[in-house]
């Protein structure tokens, strides 16, 4: 069995946005008051604008640290641990209140499809008070796998 070599690709971002459309588990990289990293795994899609969006609530570290500094990053990973991953940094958004219930039905959409009952998810979001994080992307590395390097080919 021959080795697996790392690669690296890059990608226009029409290329980066059809990589992780399908790709649904993230790690969302925000910064600390201190300016440290902080990091949290989420579910994540991307809607209809090109925008990663992340679904949380306000009172959680990763939307404080998002709505005090939009410098984010999400390393996008595959549902095969060793598959294909790529780090997408961005200006964040956060979106709270009644302002956030349609953009969670979009995010629900882009991750699960259509809900069965779309009055009660919207009174469902509501009740828990979810925000979103959207996430425009402003740059990002080569879609990467891991392995050997070309060198011991």
């Amino acid at each position: 069995m021959s080795p697996s070599m790392a690669t690296n690709t890059r990608v226009s971002r029409e290329e980066l946005l059809d990589f992780v459309r399908p790709r649904h588990r993230a790690i969302l990289i925000t910064r600390r008051a201190d300016g440290e990293p902080q990091a949290s795994p989420v579910t994540c899609g991307v809607d209809g604008q090109g925008r990663i969006v992340v679904s949380t609530y306000p009172e959680r570290a990763k939307t404080r640290n998002a709505a005090r500094d939009a410098r984010v990053s999400a390393v996008v990973l595959s549902e095969d641990f060793d598959g294909p991953w790529v780090q997408v940094d961005g200006t964040a958004e956060v979106i709270g209140g009644e302002d956030a219930v349609e953009p969670l039905v979009e995010y629900f959409r882009v991750i699960s499809g259509e809900h069965p009952d779309w009055d009660e998810y919207r009174d469902a979001m509501r009740r828990q008070g979810k925000s979103v994080v959207r996430i425009t992307p402003r740059n990002w590395g080569p879609v990467a796998t891991g392995g050997f390097p070309a060198r011991l080919a």
